[in-house]
């Protein structure tokens, strides 16, 4: 794929529209690359100008406050804001609920302030906008649906509904796990804990959110976040579920259905 990077785009005299702000999962995660893949090909099919910053970007540092180590996490920051504002930076879109987080509400404290949304919030815009059309009976007609709503997005950020509309309009059938929405309950990588190993118990949070989605009888888990889809994937495989239940990126799906 040929997508520029800010450095190159500088250096032609040009400008985005918006930044894609691909995170450490998109980069360097083998899964999370797919998702990367599928959302700058939706970008590039709806006409949008785009840049990422490739080697520029350091990681939010989301992981590290989370943690407790607050000198590391605003060493990144800072470093990320004086790029961001050296390219005179105003929108960004991001496919990570950690890094949309981080930069919508963490960063202006240190002097980042941007227009930050979610790929799930942009996916809907541009379906309405009618920029992008989905193939009628695409591979997701009929099929059964529940999506897993991630703690940065859902409970931290109000979103719940841009994610929902846009599967609905895959002419799918949305069931609800008997937790969800602001009751929704954690994929168990959030805080950090993604880095970690768990502290001993009977059970871990991904195998009973796993159990709550094949309990709905989906024939698909839709997330919007790498940490929730590396989770619950790892949920499926230890139901011995991981051949009959797909765990799909709400932009994944998209991109299936153009």
């Amino acid at each position: 794929m040929q997508v520029k990077s800010m450095a190159e785009m500088m250096a032609n005299n040009e400008q985005p529209e918006i930044l894609f702000w691909v995170g450490c999962a998109g980069s360097f995660d083998q899964r999370a690359q797919k998702v990367t893949k599928a959302f700058a090909l939706i970008l590039e099919k709806a006409e949008i100008k785009f840049a990422i910053l490739g080697k520029e970007e350091m990681c939010t540092g989301d992981p590290a406050r989370r943690a407790g180590n607050e000198f590391l996490f605003q060493m990144m920051a800072y470093n990320n804001i004086q790029v961001l504002n050296g390219y005179g930076i105003k929108k960004i879109v991001t496919t990570c609920p950690h890094c949309f987080n981080t930069l919508k509400n963490e960063y202006p404290a240190l002097g980042g302030n941007y227009e930050v949304i979610h790929h799930t919030t942009l996916l809907q815009q541009l379906m309405d906008e009618g920029k992008i059309r989905l193939k009628e009976g695409g591979s997701f007609k009929g099929k059964r649906i529940t999506y897993h709503d991630s703690c940065y997005l859902g409970r931290s950020n109000n979103i719940y509904e841009a994610p929902r509309k846009v599967l609905e309009l895959l002419d799918a059938e949305l069931v609800e796990m008997k937790r969800c929405r602001s009751n929704g309950l954690c994929c168990g990588a959030g805080g950090a804990q993604m880095f970690k190993e768990e502290e001993k118990g009977n059970t871990r949070v991904n195998w009973e959110r796993a159990n709550e989605a094949i309990e709905t009888g989906a024939q698909v888990i839709a997330a919007a976040c790498p940490f929730c889809n590396t989770m619950m994937t790892d949920g499926m495989k230890v139901a011995g579920k991981e051949d009959s239940l797909e765990v799909l990126d709400v932009a994944e799906m998209v991109a299936a259905s153009l």
